[in-house]
């Protein structure tokens, strides 16, 4: 076992914002559910379009799914898999399988045979639960192939007797791989529970009335499913497969909502399009890339002081670690803090072996209920990631992010780009998220994105892609203005224009797709 050395500064600092113990349920999110149904029968669990399905209903229907999958032979611990469109009928799904006791596993029916074969194989996984049976059942015949379709499912109040340990896992979800191969991360009970109970960084409660608006393929909709449902309160399906700036501006205001999570580059597209979609609204959650100050900024001073709240993690820690509200200005700062660990959640900046202190970089390791396992059937990498060290007499499991940050004097984290985008251009390194900083502060810049790519001689450069204001905003007037704020050896090497920036599946900027378009 390594050993991390901490210099009392450094130690001080760690025990600081380290504090985050809160209690929460020993139930799994079977049982939780099923006390929220029990207490708040008549209660709207769903909203999807006009259909409005209360917690016995919802309840109900699981139940009846549930007995069909055990009588298909699905048993604790086994893995079934999900491809169900937005709908209650998701939602039943999602709990008939916890209900049994298994782990649902969401997938695309439009993705690739090859790719859909070898998750479900990794997984081991022999049942899938779908509203598309006729087609999943020619592609994959050694497959249980079970319809979710409400004209066949009673109202069944019987809940399965069966008992859950929280440490059994809820759901797996597959995310890109530098290999190519996608990564399973399998996320426990006890990690979304420590998520949404006695939350620290939004309200959660029967009350709550939050949007369901991730794809299930990501983990961002753990929160907004279970956040509610193991409260009582109300979920509310977003109607499409993409979002509309009008369309949720209704939503919001139809339904009462009272939390929201956004992607960044949503929620930069509201600020800058219609930020009164969300002024009814107590909290709005945004997170999963660097954020634009300018972006933050206008949207402090148009919803005030602490409504924004800035939430970051990854997959492998169940959905968010840390949370920053903005309740001051960030004009003049270069990042965005990523802020401090929320409930029962711990963070720790590691460099060479050591605990940093204040002002230090090191990199982004985080521990505590929420971690996942490790990856499926990736012992090596696992071992790579999941670290266990020894720490002032202490053992501690830490997982490594591959993110970079350092601790300002007041315990707030500071974001300061990945390990691997940390690149080296004609052998100086470069920080690509200090060059997006003062892209997004050049004048008629409405957002950048910089990544780096290869010229036509194969060296790599760096590429910045930028969506104009205005008709002002060129090319050369970017250049021009960037000169006057980073050193040469940094500046693009390769500016494009865009009308808007390509979003990947999970609300994401898709620099595939932009670089697909690029014309060195």
């Amino acid at each position: 076992m390594e050993k991390l050395t901490a210099s009392q500064e450094a130690l001080s600092i760690h025990q600081k914002i380290n504090r985050t113990g809160a209690d929460y349920p020993a139930e799994s999110l079977k049982e939780l559910f099923e006390e929220a149904a029990g207490r708040r029968p008549d209660a709207v669990a769903v909203v999807h379009r006009k259909r409005r399905v209360t917690y016995r209903e919802l309840n109900g229907l699981a139940n009846s799914l549930s007995a069909r999958l055990s009588e298909s032979g699905v048993r604790a611990g086994d893995v079934v898999g999900l491809g169900v469109k937005r709908s209650p009928e998701m939602i039943v799904a999602m709990l008939a399988v916890i209900k049994c006791g298994a782990t649902y596993l969401p997938f695309d029916r439009g993705w690739p045979d090859d790719r859909l074969s070898g998750i479900l194989g990794r997984t081991d996984c022999g049942v899938l639960l779908t509203d598309a049976p006729e087609e999943m059942a020619s592609r994959f015949a050694g497959k249980t192939v079970i319809p979710v379709d409400p004209a066949t499912l009673d109202v069944d109040e019987r809940n399965p007797s069966l008992r859950v340990p929280q440490d059994s896992l809820a759901y797996i979800v597959f995310t890109s791989g530098s290999t190519g191969s996608p990564k399973g991360v399998p996320i426990r009970h006890e990690g979304i529970v420590r998520l949404v109970f006695n939350s620290c960084y939004v309200a959660l409660d029967e009350n709550a009335v939050v949007p369901q608006l991730a794809n299930v393929l990501f983990d961002a909709a753990a929160f907004e499913i279970w956040g509610v449902l193991l409260h009582g309160g109300t979920a509310v399906l977003y109607p499409s497969d993409y979002i509309r700036i009008s369309e949720l501006k209704r939503l919001v205001r139809e339904n009462g909502v009272t939390a929201v999570f956004v992607t960044t580059a949503l929620f930069n597209v509201i600020v800058d399009e219609s930020p009164d979609v969300f002024d009814t609204v107590r909290t709005v959650l945004t997170g999963g890339e660097a954020h634009s100050l300018k972006h933050i900024e206008r949207a402090r001073l148009h919803y005030g002081d602490g409504k924004v709240v800035s939430v970051y993690g990854p997959t492998e820690c169940s959905v968010f670690a840390t949370y920053y509200p903005v309740r001051e200005t960030v004009q003049g700062d270069s990042a965005l803090p990523i802020g401090v660990p929320l409930q029962n959640t711990y963070l720790y900046l590691v460099r060479d072996g050591a605990l940093c202190a204040p002002g230090e970089t090191g990199e982004v390791c985080l521990a505590g209920p929420g971690l996942s396992p490790g990856y499926l059937g990736m012992p090596e990498l696992t071992a790579q990631k999941y670290v266990e060290y020894e720490l002032d007499g202490d053992k501690v499991r830490l997982y490594h992010t591959g993110d970079c940050g350092y601790f300002r004097a007041d315990g707030d984290v500071v974001f300061q780009g990945r390990l691997d985008d940390q690149v080296k251009v004609n052998g100086f390194r470069i920080e690509l998220g200090e060059i997006a900083h003062f892209m997004n502060e050049v004048a008629h810049v409405k957002q950048s994105y910089v990544t780096t790519a290869e010229n036509e001689s194969g060296e790599k450069v760096v590429v910045a892609f930028v969506v104009p204001a205005d008709d002002a905003c060129t090319p050369r007037l970017c250049h021009d203005q960037l000169v006057t704020k980073i050193p040469k050896y940094m500046l693009p090497g390769e500016i494009h224009l865009r009308d808007s920036l390509p979003l990947t599946g999970s609300g994401k900027v898709d620099r595939r797709a932009l670089l697909a378009g690029r014309n060195p």
